[in-house]
């Protein structure tokens, strides 16, 4: 602040060097009074003035009158405030719109300039990507200072990949600009089982700036169009929505009309479509557990997970096939020599925020020909040899590190592991001479007789399979344990998994969304995100 306040020559540093009559010196003593104000909002000051008058001419193109006489001839200018105002404009239109406050402290010159539309028009397509015309903003008299700082600026805070709580259900919310309203869309996967169609979204909420006084909050849920809502941040990376008017849900027809309207944008069918007993105790149940919110939710933040080089493919949300539960959002990341199938959806056997699948990136399997490999006991012997292989290194891992931690001397740090560090790596990397045992060419594919999979229209040929182990439990979670399987790499956007003990097949495909203000800060921050969705799951 002082030294913004000395390049405008208004500091106890350097005084004020205006020159001219007592008139002039007094006025700029005026100009030069510190302002205390904070708030982008107020960044451009209160009422229309004839400083407002003087920041439209700025808009239009015309310049203001000089407010302070220019130096000599020649002679550059020693101050900001010798600029001309156009040039001040876009200088301010260049700065970051959370600076904006600071710099209206300093003076009520650049107070003045600050309530310029150009700057804050700037603003909002730079930093929000807002490209609407905002100039129609004028017909409503709202400028794009109140879109910037009673909008986008206030509610920055809920942009981007949530995921509500619901119970074992889970969800992934997308929370956007959409022009000149903020967005929340609910991703839903596609109906099973054509797990290679684009996902599915609807509108929850919305928040749009009708006068200058405040936002409002709309709710979106039901059928009877926008009603009053509320939002509320609760925490850092958590909020929440009320409806307010939640008879807007409810249908004439009552319950059973809900159900079934529910049931087909749910599922794409009614309920006499579906014959399976089970399936139906589990699509009914869902719709009682989820419809009891009427949107009244607390979400929590999720991020993309961070990719690298040496990844076996590029890490991100798949929507995969669970049996009777439908399709459910699973997230895949990379953590060294294993990767993780984190559940963003989830059901009542294994809930949302439950790593469902894990990938030994050190094991990679060798199919037998085709002809064998319809043989479901010929799989399951490779399989259970690598498990016991698996379960050898884990136990002469952790006694040698019994072994060395009582060895080694207090002060002293641990020598890496056999497995860790850079050799290590390296021997993980795999047996195929490739990063994380990437294989260059595709080998045929099919499944053992006996494999159930809900979609038969699985890829035949796949480039490398790992050894794994998937995440079962019964009804609420109850006896989960993990059990042997193979992971299937199909190609760059799907992937498969083998639940030896059930006979049962998943197959993922890429949800190919670009979602915004998604990217995890660091390592660290994602980790502690999923062990955080993780732990309130269980």
């Amino acid at each position: 602040m002082a030294v913004c306040a000395r390049l405008c020559g208004v500091g106890p540093a350097r005084g004020c060097r205006r020159r001219g009559s007592a008139r002039e010196q007094r006025r700029g003593a005026a100009d030069s009074e510190p302002d205390t104000d904070t708030d982008p909002e107020e960044a451009g000051g209160g009422g229309v003035t004839e400083d407002d008058e003087a920041a439209e001419r700025i808009e239009g193109g015309r310049p203001l009158p000089p407010s302070v006489e220019p130096g000599p001839a020649g002679r550059a200018p020693l101050s900001l405030l010798e600029l001309p105002p156009e040039l001040l404009v876009q200088i301010f239109g260049s700065l970051p719109g959370t600076d904006l406050p600071s710099l209206a402290r300093v003076c009520t010159t650049f107070r003045r300039i600050l309530r310029t539309d150009t700057i804050w028009r700037r603003r909002c397509r730079e930093e929000y990507g807002v490209c609407e015309n905002l100039r129609k903003l004028e017909i409503t008299g709202v400028s794009c200072r109140d879109v910037y700082a009673k909008l986008l600026h206030r509610y920055r805070h809920i942009l981007g990949l949530w995921q509500p709580d619901i119970g074992p259900y889970g969800g992934l919310l997308n929370v956007v600009v959409d022009g000149l309203f903020i967005i929340g869309w609910m991703y839903l996967p596609p109906h099973d089982p054509h797990v290679d169609d684009p996902m599915r979204f609807k509108p929850l909420f919305r928040i749009h700036l009708m006068e200058r006084k405040c936002a409002t909050v709309e709710c979106m849920y039901g059928h009877k169009g926008p009603h009053n809502g509320h939002i509320q941040i609760v925490k850092k990376d958590e909020f929440s929505t009320k409806c307010n008017q939640t008879d807007h849900h409810r249908m004439s027809g009552g319950r059973q009309e809900e159900f079934r309207t529910w049931l087909r944008e749910e599922w794409g069918r009614t309920l006499e479509d579906i014959f399976h007993e089970h399936m139906q105790e589990l699509i009914l149940m869902k719709f009682i557990y989820t419809s009891q919110y009427d949107n009244c939710l607390t979400y929590r933040r999720i991020y993309l997970p961070p990719s690298s080089p040496e990844d076996l493919i590029q890490p991100g949300l798949f929507k995969g096939t669970y049996g009777s539960h439908g399709l459910e959002i699973v997230m895949l990341s990379f953590h060294g020599k294993k990767a993780k199938g984190t559940k963003i959806t989830g059901d009542p056997n294994i809930p949302a925020g439950q790593q469902t699948v894990e990938i030994d990136l050190a094991h990679p399997l060798q199919l037998p020909d085709i002809e064998n490999l319809r043989d479901f006991s010929e799989l399951s012997r490779i399989v259970l040899q690598v498990q016991e292989q698996v379960r050898r290194e884990e136990q002469q891992q952790q006694g040698e590190e019994e072994e060395e931690h009582s060895q080694q001397p207090a002060s002293q740090p641990a020598s890496p592991l056999p497995g860790e560090g850079a050799e290590g790596a390296e021997t993980a990397a795999g047996a195929e001479g490739t990063p994380q045992g990437k294989a260059p060419a595709s080998q045929p594919f099919v499944l053992p007789m006996g494999v159930i999979s809900r979609n038969e229209d699985y890829p035949r040929t796949c480039r490398i399979c790992f050894y794994g182990t998937g995440l079962i439990a019964g009804h609420g979670f109850t006896s989960p344990e993990r059990t042997p399987g193979v992971f299937v790499l199909f190609d760059d956007d799907r992937f498969g998994f083998i639940w030896l003990e059930l006979k049962s097949f998943s197959l993922y495909s890429r949800i190919k969304v670009s979602f915004q203000n998604a990217q995890a800060p660091s390592r660290e921050a994602f980790d502690e995100m999923l062990k955080n969705i993780q732990s309130l799951a269980t």
